[in-house]
């Protein structure tokens, strides 16, 4: 028989611990949503004490996403697990997941803890836990560098205390695929009431290993495992929850396992994580990578044109990549542009499809072959934004190798039409300098990363800049075929942005503050 493996994604709260990575309410939301379409069975949407702005973004996915079941991380502590729960109550199927170290270095340098301390204030964390509701998971922070004989008492008793999931964390991704399936499969055999719960993993990927050991624990009897889309997250990241699906799937035969994943929608999840948190994904990157699927070699070629199966062990079209069709162009008309979207995975409404047509036509104008890449980008950029304040209306610049850039930009904002010219050492930097002059809103241009979204001259750019503006650190994008354009975009994106995490500040702190707290795992 096969036994089914769950999947709990956790890229809202460890993926979001990637530096440079700050979404927002919207963010987070649009990207939970579509793990839903995944089929992901827990969402772990944030750690709901460390700040009013993730209780809130814990608190909005509870209430607005159905399906799987909505985590919120929690310290074993009082505090923690009654902000977890008050963000989670109304959640369809809500989860409170609690941790506390078990390693000796972590006991003896981080939390100056003795063993039996910890295991008292781990089993009292689940017992209080319990109070609110039966779905309690428990992580041994560190456990894979926990002495096997404690971490078998501690995942005992908090079996008995009530965890229904316990996750045994391969923290600092120190341990190698042989001697963690083995530390699994020993917890297995040794825990008299391991059979009350589910045991899990959370791999990092600090070796390159996360994947594999991944695999070699559910080889051994986990599961549910722990990882993120595109495998982001603090240091080297986590597990590529993409990977380990296909690595389930392609090696069905090895491993005997199924999950309720919908693999259509990984390439766009995919896409869609990368594009929200601006994290390139790198060309050779397993599964969803741009090269996963691309045959350069003649022999390989040849091969693949006589049977696929010679070079491809898996199908690009299983995880819905589409294929490239250049059939779509100034002449195509609405219907036709909706029916592609559709195939794309994207639907629409009538107001976004307008507004998303128009766009089309416009870069149909300006680009001769209009490419299903380019039908994405225009909808990405369209949808994951913040509603404008201050809309580009146009934007003329000069500059030269003997010539001061200089640029003129007109925005639209509250007060209408608002034009201002402005000097830097490049366009860019000039019309940056004339966007703070009209908004009033200065940032600072932190990072800068420039995409050719296809191949060719009249390639749209998309530009992911990331931008401080006081405490926040935001990111924008921005796309056209013109890269400066593309650039001033995606600037005004994130000013956009910065005006709408200071008015929603605003308003959360109207309602009071949760405890504060330092997320330590």
């Amino acid at each position: 028989m096969t036994e089914r493996i769950y999947i709990f994604d956790t890229t809202l709260r460890d993926g979001e611990q990637s530096p440079g990575i700050n979404l927002n309410f919207q963010e987070k939301l649009d990207i939970a949503l579509q793990l839903a379409r995944l089929g992901i069975d827990v969402i772990e949407a944030g750690f709901p004490v460390i700040s009013r702005g993730d209780f809130e973004g814990v608190k909005m996915i509870a209430e607005k996403v159905k399906g799987p079941v909505i985590a919120g991380l929690a310290r074993a502590t009082k505090g923690d697990i009654d902000a977890a729960w008050n963000s989670l109550k109304k959640a369809e199927n809500p989860r409170i997941h609690t941790f506390l170290a078990t390693s000796d270095i972590h006991l003896k340098y981080k939390l100056q803890k003795s063993r039996e301390q910890a295991l008292q204030q781990a089993v009292e964390a689940v017992s209080y836990a319990k109070k609110f509701l039966n779905n309690v998971e428990f992580s041994a922070e560190d456990g894979s560098r926990t002495d096997f004989d404690y971490l078998c008492q501690v995942v005992e008793q908090v079996i008995d205390a009530g965890a229904v999931v316990v996750n045994i964390p391969d923290t600092v991704g120190y341990a190698t695929p042989d001697e963690y399936g083995d530390f699994i499969r020993r917890i297995m055999e040794r825990v008299p009431n391991m059979h009350k719960a589910i045991l899990s993993v959370h791999c990092h990927d600090d070796l390159g290993l996360a994947v594999a050991n991944s695999l070699a624990a559910i080889k051994n009897g986990a599961r549910q495992v722990e990882g993120t889309i595109n495998g982001i997250g603090e240091r080297a990241g986590n597990a590529s929850l993409e990977e380990v699906i296909m690595a389930l799937y392609t090696r069905k035969a090895t491993y005997n396992k199924e999950v309720g994943i919908d693999y259509s929608q990984i390439y766009r999840t995919s896409r869609m994580v990368s594009s929200i948190t601006g994290m390139p994904i790198q060309a050779n990157k397993a599964i969803v990578g741009k090269n996963a699927f691309a045959h350069e070699s003649g022999i390989h070629q040849d091969g693949v044109l006589k049977e696929r199966t010679t070079y491809e062990i898996m199908s690009p079209e299983l995880i819905g990549l589409p294929k490239i069709n250049l059939v779509l162009g100034k002449h195509s008309g609405r219907h036709a542009f909706n029916e592609r979207l559709k195939e794309l995975g994207y639907i629409l409404s009538e107001e976004e499809l307008a507004q998303a047509f128009t766009r089309f036509k416009d870069l149909a104008d300006r680009k001769k072959d209009v490419t299903d890449y380019d039908i994405e980008a225009l909808v990405r950029d369209q949808i994951w934004t913040v509603p404008e304040r201050f809309k580009l209306q146009y934007l003329h610049f000069t500059g030269g190798s003997t010539v001061v850039p200089t640029a003129t930009v007109g925005l639209i904002g509250s007060k209408g039409l608002v034009e201002e010219a402005a000097c830097g050492t490049g366009p860019v930097e000039a019309a940056c300098n004339a966007i703070d002059s009209i908004t009033g809103i200065p940032g600072i241009l932190e990072e800068y990363k420039l995409n050719a979204v296809t191949e060719g001259k009249d390639a749209q750019g998309e530009v992911v800049v990331k931008v401080t503006v006081g405490n926040l650190k935001i990111l924008g994008r921005g796309l056209s075929t013109d890269v400066i354009e593309a650039s001033v975009r995606a600037y005004v994106n994130a000013i956009n942005k910065a005006a709408h995490e200071i008015i929603k500040h605003d308003e959360v702190h109207k309602g009071g503050a949760v405890p504060d707290g330092n997320d330590n795992n």
